[in-house]
């Protein structure tokens, strides 16, 4: 339709995403009905920092407010990697998992794509990344894309979190997305910074190192599962961030430098 906008930025709705007026279009999914009901559960909590569902439309797609605002793309801005804008994240995923976790909600049926391991009491993101995530100012205001929400416990949010806007990535990979060298070098004091922010403690940093070993690989293969199924999308980013070769170079760098942040968080 001629007064659809397209929305740039992520994976597997790349191209499908539009804004009309006040309101985005996106396809639906098969928890569809169970994100509707949490985020007016959310509104209801009193967190204004998610997408407000007005329903699914005749066509198929589900059809969500808008929520005014910047949101950061690769090549990522100079003002989305400074330290402002990562505490402002870690300040609105720790608004949002306090709204969570007095909902509950957890027996709904929920995507175990990117889902803790563990599980958890309340409904995680999972999938806390620049191009999820509506800023003003500088200030992270909005969390888009819950299709990936799922019951798991905060410090695996945290680390999903910390993997993709610290970042906490190899040196090859992370400027190809846009990312300044010297934040490579600081990425265990930010890892550091987000988490007291969001108010953890020693044992709760410690959880969050242990969560991003575990998200580096489950990552690899939540990528491969969607290339072997041929998701088109994601077999582009495959093939463009350099396949298999990408996520082995990741793990190894992470391996060499782990111990940097662990001492970072104690």
């Amino acid at each position: 339709m001629s007064d659809e906008q397209a929305l740039a930025g992520g994976i597997a709705n790349a191209g499908a995403v539009v804004r009309v007026g006040a309101h985005v279009l996106r396809p639906v999914n098969p928890h569809t009905a169970s994100i509707h009901q949490f985020l007016l559960a959310l509104r209801d909590e009193g967190f204004d920092g998610a997408p407000q569902p007005v329903g699914v439309d005749p066509d198929g797609r589900e059809r969500l407010e808008f929520i005014e605002g910047d949101v950061a793309v690769p090549p990522y801005p100079e003002w989305v990697q400074r330290d402002g804008p990562l505490a402002s994240l870690a300040e609105l995923v720790r608004r949002f998992h306090d709204a969570s976790r007095r909902i509950g909600m957890t027996s709904l049926d929920w995507s175990q794509e990117m889902a803790d391991p563990a599980g958890g009491v309340f409904v995680c993101h999972n999938d806390v990344c620049l191009e999820n995530v509506v800023f003003r100012g500088g200030e992270a205001v909005g969390l888009l894309d819950f299709d990936f929400a799922a019951p798991g416990r905060p410090e695996h949010d945290l680390a999903q979190l910390a993997r993709t806007c610290v970042p906490v990535d190899d040196d090859v990979n992370a400027p190809r997305l846009g990312w300044e060298p010297h934040d490579l070098g600081r990425a265990p004091a930010r890892v550091r910074l987000a988490c007291d922010t969001y108010g953890l403690d020693g044992r709760g940093r410690a959880d969050v190192i242990e969560c991003l070993s575990r998200t580096f690989e489950a990552r690899g293969e939540f990528l491969r599962r969607r290339v072997a199924a041929g998701d088109a999308n994601f077999i582009g980013m495959w093939n463009d961030m350099g396949g298999a070769r990408r996520f082995e170079r990741r793990l190894e760098w992470w391996h060499a430098h782990r111990e940097r942040f662990v001492a970072a968080s104690v």
